[in-house]
């Protein structure tokens, strides 16, 4: 009974320590970072870099710890060639035992730090530089030499990360892909607690202006080139929230019906999700934490059939889904949408189901179990 309080009030009795890859770049892991950071604000950050002008300057206050490699030139902006630098620092990487509990917040490899306590792995997606390199490979336009090397050496790192998945005391997956995943590259069980959306920060909107909506990093593999190219054939109006390398070919590509507004502040993203007719996603995401903001303004989501759309958008109720990543596929899909009916009040019910509570109250209820 005593031991269920204290971790439903995580104050700091437990000494916890928290890991995260690096620190260069705002994202859906960062989005999960702050949320443990608020559950445990005292425990240190180790990460292997740390690009302090580019976070967020409240971060400034808390005890993040990066290594040697932040001297490393050009890797805050570039840190993909480096990537098994990354793996060699942090199998090097010792926590200190004072800490009790060791919590992970892993996309590539800083589950592969020692610790002489419980370790949970909140794992984003097993690394895809290690088992998944031909991709990884394409999406971050790595060239051929380098890449060849880079795949020899994935042999040594595959090794290694199964290895160090031993170690690990609990897996907590983000989605049942991850969750396959975990069981196909570590052999190892895990259970699903999906990420931490603030959906408080959205309201429910019933009525919208006629455009369609994405908000994305503008990178090769969220596939808005799909998206691009269907509505430029449909004449439909698509804005494109969002800054990121392949912005100039898209602008290229881009009818006169499609506008790309770059980034947007807070303020504007609320806006445009509640004027929105629907949210598109036309890639291939662990999770997706953006279609449930839309979903949390009551807007269905039109989303291709995989990775984590699988988990959080049924087919007819809070979206429409598409089985291939085809100008055909995704027109189809559209067609779908508008002979539907969605009920906006639904659809908000649905988005509060991975809100941040829930997540607060899954996480410590595993860490609970662990310290029985």
């Amino acid at each position: 009974m005593c031991s269920r309080k204290v971790a439903h009030q995580p104050v700091d009795i437990m000494k916890v320590a928290i890991l995260h890859d690096w620190l260069n770049q705002l994202g859906g892991a960062e989005d999960v970072l702050t949320v443990l950071h608020d559950l445990y604000p005292s425990a240190p950050i180790y990460t292997s870099i740390y690009d302090r002008e580019r976070m967020p300057p409240a971060w400034s206050s808390w005890d993040i710890r990066s290594t040697w490699m932040d001297r490393l030139p050009g890797i805050h902006r570039h840190h993909q060639p480096y990537m098994p630098l990354f793996a060699l620092t942090w199998a090097g990487m010792h926590i200190p035992a004072e800490y009790d509990l060791v919590l992970s917040n892993k996309s590539a490899f800083c589950m592969g730090a020692r610790a002489a306590g419980r370790h949970i792995c909140y794992c984003l997606t097993p690394t895809r530089f290690t088992f998944d390199f031909a991709s990884y490979a394409t999406r971050e336009q790595i060239p051929g030499i380098m890449a060849v090397v880079l795949r020899m050496l994935n042999v040594l790192l595959r090794r290694w990360e199964i290895a160090a998945s031993r170690r690990v005391n609990r897996f907590i997956a983000i989605s049942g892909e991850v969750q396959q995943r975990i069981k196909t590259y570590y052999g190892r069980d895990s259970e699903i607690i999906y990420p931490p959306v603030q959906v408080e920060r959205f309201n429910v909107s019933h009525s919208s202006d006629d455009f369609f909506l994405i908000v994305s990093r503008l990178l090769p593999y969220k596939r808005i080139d799909l998206a691009v190219e269907t509505f430029n054939q449909l004449g439909l109006p698509l804005v494109i929230a969002g800054e990121g390398r392949d912005r100039v070919r898209l602008q290229k590509m881009a009818a006169s019906n499609v506008k790309l507004m770059g980034r947007v502040d807070d303020a504007t993203l609320r806006d445009l999700l509640a004027r929105c007719r629907a949210f598109v996603f036309p890639g291939l995401e662990d999770f997706g934490i953006a279609p449930i903001n839309a979903m949390a303004c009551g807007k269905p989501v039109i989303a291709f059939a995989g990775g984590g759309a699988l988990d959080t958008v049924i087919d007819g109720i809070t979206g429409v889904l598409f089985d291939r990543q085809t100008v055909p596929s995704l027109t189809q899909a559209v067609g779908r949408y508008a002979e539907c009916t969605f009920w906006p009040d639904q659809i908000r019910a649905h988005a509060e189901k991975y809100s941040v509570v829930r997540f607060n109250k899954e996480i410590l209820k595993v860490i609970d179990d662990l310290r029985v």
